[in-house]
């Protein structure tokens, strides 16, 4: 079995023979010396079993793996939690580097903890979701980050305008990219028709007529010439950015047509979100149950308990970020429909008001239920996320005697 410890720069392995007996660690230069690392593989196992130990390390070690995989040699996938736990059991010291990495990786994998890691290049489907969900996401973000600055210089210079429309407003950012202030826009005679224009049937008459007006009377501190260019030239890219980010979508909607898995789940949660989840840990189809599916996203229970000290349960974080995140902001709409609201609102009571804890709950069977809708073929029903709330509510209530 030989170890790896993969870093960008530099490749640690060490070989370990099945006795046990270790040789020095080898260094390999990253990736200019993986072709020489894969020969002295070839001519290693000539004779005898050979596998290759990594832990999963990003993308920098995907090169190695492919290498690998080109000439025909097995790769096992060890934990990194694995190797970070077994460290003191391995020689006594709690401490990590390099070396001793890919020895505990060798070690680990020749006990039979490690799995099999074949490496399989992606579908031209998959390229291009994963490409969309990467690029929403990115403008999401950037998105996000223009709208902040944007809010800030509003209620600065025109207060009024947010209680009117949303920060997000495509009406509102087209308005503050083309006059960049609340002066430019009521000394335009045109403005009122470009409002509507730009609002098209979700801005109602009375609301223009209530902007323009805010504008008029504005009592924001007045603007400078380069204010004026500063929340204009936010305003264009926070634009673009919702522009790109809507596009994102659309196009992982159109992956998405014909796809049973994506099409089911896309009913619960959106199909945009369907596809981050996808990207993130794979077909829910893999998974032999709804707990192994929760697991890869990190919303399992765990607790740290010793003695008389009791810890309380918190859900692990283990896997991509981003899927927590996608399902938080699922959860968030779902709250707000028939079946959870009653039930969320009663959690987040028993709580201490503590709202968090009580979407990381919906966020926890909201899971399983995308698992048992994708692998089993079951329609969503957000009532049967709380069968026992449900049934409360069907019993009829007690007549007063």
């Amino acid at each position: 079995m030989v170890g790896t410890d993969i870093g960008k720069f530099e490749v640690r392995a060490i070989c370990r023979w099945a006795k046990g007996e270790w040789e020095r660690p080898w260094r390999v230069k990253n990736p200019s010396q993986l072709a020489e690392l894969v020969a002295v593989l070839q001519e290693l196992r000539q004779g005898r079993e050979l596998a290759v130990a990594m832990e999963p390390s990003g993308t920098y070690g995907d090169a190695l793996r492919q290498a690998l995989h080109d000439a025909h040699i097995e790769v096992q996938r060890v934990s990194t939690k694995a190797t970070h736990d077994y460290a003191e059991v391995f020689d006594g010291v709690p401490s990590q580097h390099d070396g001793k990495d890919a020895a505990v990786v060798a070690e680990l994998a020749a006990y039979g903890k490690g799995s099999v890691w074949e490496y399989q290049a992606s579908s031209a489907w998959e390229q291009e979701l994963k490409y969309w969900v990467d690029w929403m996401e990115g403008q999401r973000r950037i998105l996000q980050m223009w709208l902040g600055r944007i809010e800030a210089l509003l209620a600065r210079h025109w207060p009024e305008a947010t209680r009117l429309l949303k920060v997000s407003s495509a009406t509102l950012l087209k308005a503050m990219s083309c006059y960049g202030g609340p002066a430019a826009l009521a000394a335009d005679a045109e403005a009122a028709a470009r409002l509507a224009r730009w609002g098209g049937k979700y801005l109602r008459a009375d609301k223009v007529t209530e902007l323009l007006a805010s504008a008029r009377s504005s009592t924001g501190v007045r603007q400078g010439a380069w204010e004026v260019r500063q929340l204009r030239d936010y305003a264009t890219q926070a634009f673009e950015a919702r522009r790109a980010f809507r596009h994102s979508q659309r196009q992982l909607r159109r992956l998405a047509e014909g796809h049973t898995v994506l099409q089911a789940q896309g009913r619960a949660v959106g199909v945009p979100t369907a596809c981050v989840l996808w990207t993130c840990v794979g077909d829910p189809r893999d998974y032999d149950s709804g707990g192994a599916y929760r697991k890869a996203m990190g919303l399992n229970l765990v607790e740290r308990s010793s003695g008389t000290y009791q810890g309380q349960l918190r859900i692990s974080k283990r896997g991509h970020p981003r899927s927590r995140q996608w399902l938080y902001f699922a959860a968030l709409r779902l709250v707000q429909k028939a079946g959870v609201k009653r039930w969320f609102h009663a959690k987040k009571a028993r709580d201490g008001q503590q709202g968090k804890r009580a979407l990381v709950a919906v966020m926890r069977r909201l899971v399983l239920a995308l698992h048992r809708v994708a692998v089993h073929g079951q329609t969503f029903d957000a009532r049967r996320l709380f069968p026992a709330e449900a049934q409360a509510r069907s019993k009829p209530s007690a007549s007063v005697p």
